[in-house]
């Protein structure tokens, strides 16, 4: 008891159950509930990135305040829950933070309004785009040589040709061209390093 008092006179406008508390912190007969902690944090969708010029830039970045009240009162017109919460820059882009996660009639909105923006390039400005993870795609089991005169190897089309064909590669971006590697010096065989983004 003799502790309580203590807690009461050195925290006077703290109430019971904070004294409380403190009490059984002292005591050690606290028991702390379990918390997660996350080690990785993933790029938020609640982003709009949009690639231009360092001119554009500097230009679409001299009137942030009217270009948020803007987009904001676009958005609302259309009934939209979305709301521009602040923009940032970085050397070849402008990111757009949102209150909520966008949808293509939003995106489309805010791609229209920075396009017609006064002074802006429209031409130096890139299509809106959510933030974008990158994956890749191994491809084992084919040939690197196509015949067994070994002069004719894989290439770069072929493999084009093939991702155009097959069903699976429909509606990825390719991240860069795909890469073909002999699979070892003895072994007739290619892997296939495919970059993608995943959104």
């Amino acid at each position: 008891m003799s502790d309580v008092i203590k807690i009461k006179k050195t925290f006077t406008s703290i109430g019971a159950k904070k004294i409380d508390q403190i009490n059984n912190i002292i005591k050690g007969s606290s028991k702390l509930k379990p918390c997660i902690q996350m080690t990785m944090k993933s790029l938020s969708r609640k982003q709009v990135i949009i690639l231009m010029d360092n001119d554009n830039n500097i230009k679409f970045m001299k009137n942030l305040l009217i270009h948020i009240t803007n987009i904001n009162r676009i958005l609302r017109n259309i009934k939209s829950e979305v709301l521009v919460d602040f923009i940032c820059s970085g050397p070849l882009e402008v990111t757009i933070v949102t209150n909520k996660v966008l949808l293509p009639s939003d995106l489309l909105i805010i791609e229209s309004y920075v396009k017609n923006s006064e002074n802006i390039d429209s031409s130096q400005v890139d299509f809106p785009c959510l933030p974008q993870f990158k994956s890749y795609l191994k491809i084992i089991g084919d040939l690197y040589f196509l015949y067994e005169n070994m002069q004719d190897r894989l290439i770069l089309s072929d493999v084009e040709l093939i991702i155009k064909q097959n069903h699976i590669f429909n509606n990825i971006t390719l991240m860069f061209k795909p890469r073909i590697i002999k699979a070892s010096p003895k072994l007739d065989m290619a892997i296939i390093w495919v970059d993608i983004w995943n959104t």
